[in-house]
This record gives structure tokens, sequence and C-alpha cells, in this order.
């Protein structure tokens, strides 16, 4: 489900791109190609379908993400990343080190008499 999702998603990208290039930050682009005014899509209506798609991709972007961050796959937390192991295990640098309190006593020489 992830996959497809993320698919929708490059899709929806590539497209709002593609639609935002077409158009011209002037009123222009791909309306102003069409110069007849007896044309089914006239200038007018080809510069709502470009906002109208537009927004459309934009929301449906939006969606895809929410919907993509929920159906992350989640596997079991039960192993802890290495990096997490590294820093229970660390010994504290602060520590003084144990050394043996007393001292051995060493064997002494047996008496003579």
């Amino acid at each position: 489900m992830y996959v497809l999702v993320s698919v929708l998603i490059i899709i929806a990208s590539i497209l709002l791109t593609l639609i935002v290039l077409v158009q011209n930050s002037k009123g222009g682009g791909l309306a102003s190609n069409f110069s007849g005014s007896n044309q089914v899509m006239g200038v007018r209506k080809t510069a709502d379908f470009l906002e109208k798609a537009t927004w459309t991709l934009a929301v449906s972007l939006v969606v895809l993400s929410v919907v993509a961050t929920m159906t992350i796959p989640r596997g079991e937390i039960e192993e802890k990343s290495k990096i997490e192991q590294q820093v229970n295990n660390a010994v504290d640098p602060t520590q003084m080190p144990q050394f043996p309190t007393s001292v051995p006593e060493t064997e002494k020489p047996a008496e003579e008499n």
C-alpha cells in the first residue's frame, strides 16, 4: 500500500510541475496560444482549467502525503539499533576506575627456630 501511495505522489508531483510550467505568470501561457475566439476551449476556459488542475493536484498531493505517513510499514521494534546499543553499553568517562583497595599479602618466609 505504501509503494502504491508513493507512486501516486510521484505522478501527482510530475503533473503539478508540468501544469505550473505551462502557466504564464502574466496571465498568458498556454491560454495565449489560442487566438481564435470561436474555439471550444477559449482563452478563459483554458486558464480556468489550468487553475483548477493546479489546485486539485496540490490538494491531492497533501492528502496523499498524509495517507503515506499512515501507511508506512512499521515492523516490530524489538531489535535496538547499533547506536542505541553502543550508547547503553558505553562506560561513563567521569567514573573513577575501581582498583583493589587492599594490598595483597605476600607470603612470608617460614621462620626457622
